[in-house]
């Protein structure tokens, strides 16, 4: 990359995509971040705090194929909008709910699995969108940025903010997302202008065919193919380890015994590492190859899990959240950029959707086996094999995935025809 490319301007375009991610994703603090703390009021059960874990990631395994498909058939601006329109409507209906006094368990997973079927629209929109606002040329740094964002507005703010709400009264838990995703929608509206579809003139209409254009896209391809597997253990065993990790570190019973409104504050720390993380992507992109990079991220990160079990102390915590935010971040604005630059512009909506289905619809499984696991043998056997799992699949891809495979991709897509019935909006504006 040259010092002339890495000067491109990423475009006002991209800026008011990024405010909004950054406003939908404050929300999305608040709601992960609070939502589980709510529900301490109401039970100490494993399997029920695992299920809310569980409720929010499904969409993503039913639903993250069709949601591909419309992603790359319509305007990827208006069905982003339209899906945090639809949240805000949800969290608006939580409101009243709690104001009546109706506020259960099985309201909260039915609220946790609502809002996960507007994340998957949302944010396969949003992902989908950022090759038409920058130049290619500076897709790490956008895609850094947007990382950045959403890690500073889930746990730097979203999570202390969420304990602070939470101590005025649970409604405001989901009154305070529902006006930032209102926000968000305005923003979608009137800051990212123009048309974003990328409906290929000779793709399959029916609905089926599509989707197995992209699944089969997926599976054939060398590069994407390892990760999938990869990533999609990773994540299940990641989910299982943190949807009993607030049993480990909050209440009286825990073996770290912080308190729901401090928790947020290790969540916070996480944050800062993600920021650290995305700032080092572009530079360190420029000097280590990418697929050292990232894998040297995932073997990081996965053996990082296994610190908490064996120092439960907040000081040993908040080392290890900073460590997992920088190295978690890192590897996924390496590996997202990479998929953008190999992946043809009219199938990023599915091959993200299938792949999303398989490495975010483990996570239900993950987390509904994390549950399981500590109601019958304890938190510590949950982590341990989450810790082990994460560290093989890391081992599996560093063993199959080589750079010069990312390279021959991105040099035979560059060199094929594009096939968008539309211009994209330039990036700059």
């Amino acid at each position: 990359m040259t010092e002339t490319a890495a000067r491109e301007p990423l475009g006002r375009r991209f800026a008011a995509h990024l405010t909004s991610t950054g406003l939908a994703n404050l929300g999305d603090g608040v709601v992960q971040t609070g939502v589980p703390l709510v529900a301490l009021t109401l039970t100490r059960s494993p399997g029920l705090i695992a299920l809310l874990t569980a409720a929010a990631w499904l969409p993503w395994l039913v639903g993250g194929l069709m949601a591909g498909v419309v992603v790359d058939r319509r305007d990827r601006r208006v069905v982003r909008a339209a899906a945090l329109g639809a949240r805000a409507a949800i969290l608006a209906v939580a409101v009243v709910v709690v104001a009546t006094g109706h506020l259960t368990m099985t309201f909260l997973v039915g609220l946790s699995l609502a809002y996960g079927v507007t994340e998957v629209f949302a944010d396969l929109a949003g992902g989908a969108i950022v090759p038409d606002l920058v130049p290619r040329t500076r897709l790490q740094a956008a895609n850094g940025r947007l990382l950045a964002v959403e890690q500073v507005a889930n746990a730097f703010l979203g999570a202390p903010i969420a304990g602070a709400v939470l101590a005025l009264g649970s409604g405001w838990v989901f009154g305070v997302p529902a006006g930032l995703a209102v926000g968000a929608v305005a923003l979608v509206l009137l800051g990212v202008r123009g048309s974003y579809r990328h409906a290929a003139p000779d793709a399959p209409q029916h609905v089926g065919a599509q989707v197995r254009e992209g699944v089969a896209f997926l599976l054939h391809h060398r590069v994407l193919r390892p990760l999938l597997i990869g990533g999609g253990l990773m994540n299940m065993a990641s989910t299982a380890y943190f949807s009993v990790f607030v049993l480990w570190v909050v209440g009286d019973g825990s073996r770290v015994g912080m308190t729901p409104q401090t928790f947020p504050l290790v969540l916070t720390v996480l944050a800062v590492g993600a920021v650290v993380g995305s700032v080092l992507a572009e530079p360190l992109g420029r000097v280590v190859p990418e697929v050292r990079l990232m894998l040297g991220c995932w073997l990081s990160n996965a053996a990082l899990l296994v610190v908490p079990v064996i120092a439960p102390t907040v000081p040993a915590l908040c080392v290890t959240a900073a460590l997992l935010g920088l190295t978690n971040t890192l590897g996924n604005v390496i590996g997202q950029s990479m998929r953008q630059r190999i992946v043809p512009a009219g199938m990023l909506g599915r091959t993200s959707g299938a792949a999303r289905t398989v490495a975010f619809g483990l996570m239900p499984v993950g987390a509904l086996l994390g549950g399981a696991v500590a109601e019958q043998w304890g938190l510590p056997t949950v982590f341990l094999g989450a810790t082990a799992v994460s560290v093989l699949a890391a081992l599996y891809v560093s063993v199959v995935l080589r750079q010069r495979m990312v390279d021959e991709a991105e040099a035979a897509l560059v060199v094929s025809t594009p096939t968008a019935d539309e211009t994209p909006v330039p990036a700059a504006a």
